[in-house]
């Protein structure tokens, strides 16, 4: 199943309903299911947008500077 990566929005505490945990402040991985959606389309939740090109450039200055 696919997923997604959300984290709860303006202190909310959203609750995942099969642990009835909180959704960690700085977000959690989460199958994308009709529950988690519905968090999305209410506004509960966003959506944490990972950039990988900057992780991507700093791998490379590191490898470059220990050459």
């Amino acid at each position: 199943m696919a997923t997604i990566k959300i984290k709860p929005l303006n202190g909310l505490i959203v609750r995942d309903p099969e642990t009835r945990e909180p959704l960690k402040v700085e977000g959690e991985e989460k199958p994308r299911n009709p529950y988690w959606l519905r968090r999305l389309k209410e506004k509960s939740v966003e959506l944490v947008i990972e950039d990988k090109t900057k992780t991507a450039k700093k791998t490379v200055a590191t490898k470059e500077a220990d050459q």
